[in-house]
């Protein structure tokens, strides 16, 4: 597309899969299945652990926490991108593809965070048991799980608001489903490089520093749990950190495939549509890895579960 004299966008063009119809009809009806499991599950993670009193402990405040970032993240993007992979107008406004941008960002690494808290809630509940409740307070957790949030919400609206003010030039066609900041970038003909030095910095904090955070913290773990001398006992500890275990493992894994892959000179269509998948897969999975894995939660889903049919 060749670029016009004014430099103001109004609103962008998500290509997407646009090229390719028979896909967008596919797409559509998984995509919507997965999204409405997701919303569902954890939306039910949520109200398990606040009607059930027994769940009011750290470990179940962060799933908590961590079922409202996945409901968060995924409705950022999926409602529009349904609505975009069964229409031909796939537009969306600046100030639309901003407030996405955002918000999107923000979730993410919010996530990135929460997920080195968690870890570190474990830890103190494996290898400090007897100070857990006194360490790990419920202010602690309020104050914890409050700054991951505002921080990345403040680091999201700064890299946006660089980002957006950048001149397009007249481009308009990104070549994305979601108004994602790397390929909003692309479409800028002025200097980048102060939004790709903030990406990257965030990228490092938010990336490697957590996740080795995350693999500190399981390996005092380990030690710790393989010094406890009955197997009842180990067993116990080891179940207690296998869902967060699965969950950092589904979200670093793919996060790390995805960007640390070696980069083609041409979008393949195939990257697209394993970026929707996982974007789509993993916040829908994290609700059934953490019932599946721990027997507190199912227990307390099915008295939740009894008291709503008894109240019938």
């Amino acid at each position: 597309m060749e670029p016009v004299n004014s430099t103001e966008v109004s609103e962008f063009f998500l290509k997407g899969f646009s090229g390719y119809p028979a896909l967008e009809h596919l797409l559509f009806p998984l995509c919507s299945a997965m999204y409405l499991v997701t919303l569902l599950g954890n939306t039910g993670i949520v109200a398990v652990s606040v009607l059930d009193a027994r769940l009011h402990t750290p470990m179940y405040f962060f799933l908590g926490n961590l079922s409202i970032l996945d409901i968060c993240y995924t409705s950022t993007f999926v409602p529009l991108m349904l609505v975009h992979l069964l229409s031909a107008q796939k537009t969306i406004s600046f100030l639309g593809c901003a407030l996405q941008m955002c918000l999107s960002l923000s979730t993410g690494s919010t996530e990135c965070l929460l997920l080195a808290i968690m870890a570190y809630d474990r830890y103190l509940a494996i290898c400090q048991p007897l100070r857990y409740p006194v360490l790990m307070s419920q202010r602690l957790c309020w104050l914890l799980a409050g700054a991951a949030w505002v921080l990345c919400l403040f680091k999201s609206v700064t890299e946006t608001v660089i980002a957006m003010r950048l001149p397009f030039c007249g481009h308009r066609v990104v070549s994305h489903f979601t108004c994602e900041i790397l390929a909003v970038l692309k479409l800028a003909c002025g200097d980048t490089s102060i939004s790709e030095v903030l990406l990257l910095v965030g990228a490092i904090l938010l990336l490697p520093v957590p996740l080795a955070f995350i693999c500190l913290s399981y390996t005092l773990i380990l030690a710790t749990t393989l010094r406890v001398p009955s197997a009842a006992g180990r067993r116990k500890a080891f179940s207690t950190c296998s869902a967060h275990l699965a969950v950092v493992m589904l979200f670093y894994g793919t996060v790390i495939f995805m960007y640390m892959k070696p980069k083609s000179k041409e979008a393949r269509v195939s990257d697209e549509v394993f970026t929707v998948l996982y974007a789509v897969v993993t916040p829908m999975l994290n609700p059934v890895i953490y019932s599946l894995r721990n027997r507190e939660v199912k227990e307390a889903a099915r008295k939740v579960w009894g008291g709503i049919q008894t109240s019938k």
